[in-house]
């Protein structure tokens, strides 16, 4: 069984991803931290039980990398895109064994790597190309530790996940592979020319789109 962990904002810079966000929703987005093994940073906010929104960038402070970034921001083309604005890139999935995930969903890509923030660790399906399968719209596998979820300890701001839309030339592909694992009436597939992801958050100032 697989669930929906957190959806993911990039950007160039940290103060772009923000500015992106905050602007959208009218919500200041609380700092979470650094990932010294990716050489990136985020914020986070919690969109209700088990669930948050990253907003993440390179990090400018990290030394030279073992491997590329995660969500391919060292891509150029990614770069390019995130030059012009920031976006909603792609979507996370918890699972209880990221392992057995993997050998059973064809789209996913592996491998696995465990990383680090503060205290914390996790395993999260990261390509060596730092790539994301169908661009973002197939979504990455997480897996955390036994015990209290990330979000239970962020803030509760008053935002909430109502609707994440997943567009890309193989949507229905996707959808049919992952039916039989994930059943998430919030995420909806839609075949479209060009990957996209759009998010309908509920928020204290009334129902925003983020994307």
């Amino acid at each position: 069984m697989l669930q929906l962990d957190h959806i993911t904002v990039a950007a160039l810079t940290l103060a772009e991803g923000l500015a992106h966000v905050e602007s959208r929703l009218g919500i200041a987005i609380p700092k979470g931290g650094r990932h010294l093994g990716m050489g990136t940073h985020n914020h986070l906010l919690r969109l209700g039980e088990g669930l948050f929104l990253e907003v993440i960038a390179p990090d400018p402070e990290a030394g030279p990398l073992p491997r590329k970034r995660w969500f391919c921001l060292d891509d150029p083309a990614m770069r390019r895109s995130l030059a012009q604005s920031p976006r909603l890139v792609t979507w996370v999935v918890r699972t209880a064994s990221i392992d057995r995930a993997l050998a059973c969903l064809p789209g996913s890509r592996g491998p696995a790597v465990e990383v680090t923030r503060d205290q914390m660790s996790w395993r999260i399906t990261v390509p060596e190309d730092g790539g994301m399968p169908f661009d973002g719209a197939y979504p990455t596998l997480i897996q955390w530790p036994e015990g209290p979820h990330p979000a239970d300890r962020m803030a509760e701001l008053g935002c909430s996940l109502t609707r994440f839309t997943v567009l890309h030339p193989e949507a229905g592909r996707i959808a049919e592979e992952l039916a039989p694992h994930l059943h998430e009436e919030r995420v909806v597939f839609q075949e479209s020319p060009a990957p996209r992801c759009i998010a309908n958050i509920q928020t204290p100032h009334g129902a925003r789109l983020l994307d």
